[in-house]
């Protein structure tokens, strides 16, 4: 069974949800989600013999929502996957991230090799810092309409999708799935005057992978609203910048990288070319990227069964 409970980690307050004894993986998920969106990998793993932890991530949940934009760095996300591995007695674990959960894997392997047995990205690749800030580089390729910089505007998405959370969360869920999307779909670009969930379909019926309770558990974890989980994009021409020190390196650890055809990530700008690029420019990535065929952005609740035989079977290959 999954157990929940509260843990004190950089300063804050985490929500964690736990199953299974052995070596720890973290498991981080992204927007807009919660440690719900892990529950199919959290009895593959313990019966594989691991110990899955998956946090609601700071601002999402019920997690603490700091109030301060400048909390939710890079620098503060690795902080806290660190502080909860230090928090669970462990001195490494293996770090799987999905969404945005991927690049504060990515990152904790890059800034914390020595606490990393090896690193998983599920939808987002490994990161290659850009030649310039990412949010202004969207703003000079799209006029403003990329979805970053409609999130970069103070209190905009968080008003329109906390109107009727509920139903923001369907559009937003099936619209990115593969059920909507197809692989030629384009960029996901916002009217301003419009906001973004008027573009997006509302389904008469749910997926078969995405059902009424997954709804309802998604929601009520939103109850707070969307503010600290859209302050994470709002630090990312910052984190640009905390990671000049870093420019030019890579992850050195056992590497894992999964992602759905239909996904709309490995579709931004350059990500085609650095997909095709990641063997090389991986040292340790664990064979070739694995795509998988008709799946979207939610890869590990549209794809489990693969996803869970992908993951134990790389995590047991990286002692």
């Amino acid at each position: 069974m999954v157990e929940h409970r509260m843990v004190d980690v950089n300063g804050i307050r985490l929500h964690i949800a736990e199953q299974g004894d052995g070596p720890l993986v973290a498991l981080l998920h992204g927007f807009p989600e919660s440690w719900h969106s892990w529950q199919h990998q959290f009895g593959p793993l313990a019966d594989a013999g691991f110990r899955a932890v998956a946090p609601d991530q700071r601002g999402y949940g019920l997690s603490d929502h700091p109030d301060d934009v400048g909390a939710y760095t890079i620098l503060h996300l690795v902080g806290d996957v660190v502080g909860l591995i230090q928090a669970l007695g462990e001195e490494k674990a293996y770090i799987v991230g999905h969404d945005w959960g991927a690049p504060v894997a990515w990152h904790t392997a890059l800034l914390r090799p020595d606490m990393v047995l090896a690193v998983a990205g599920l939808s987002v690749p490994p990161p290659f810092r850009g030649a310039e800030p990412p949010l202004t580089a969207m703003d000079k390729r799209f006029g403003g309409r990329f979805y970053w910089n409609y999130f970069n505007r103070p209190g905009v998405a968080d008003a329109e999708f906390a109107r009727d959370t509920r139903t923001a969360l369907r559009k937003f869920f099936y619209w990115a799935s593969g059920d909507a999307r197809d692989a030629d779909q384009g960029q996901p670009l916002v009217d301003p005057e419009r906001g973004w969930l008027a573009t997006m379909p509302d389904p008469e019926a749910l997926p078969e992978w995405f059902t009424e309770d997954d709804l309802d558990a998604l929601t009520e974890s939103f109850a707070e609203g969307f503010t600290g989980a859209l302050n994470w994009y709002r630090n990312l021409d910052r984190n640009w910048e905390l990671t000049a020190p870093w420019r030019g390196a890579v992850v050195t650890r056992p590497a894992l990288y999964v992602y759905g055809d239909r996904d709309l990530v490995p579709a931004f700008p350059g990500t085609p070319e650095l997909i095709r690029r990641l063997p090389e420019l991986m040292p340790n990535l664990w064979r070739e990227p694995v795509e998988l065929a008709g799946c979207g952005h939610w890869t590990q609740q549209e794809r489990p069964d693969e996803v869970n035989a992908a993951l134990v079977e790389f995590l047991r290959a990286c002692p």
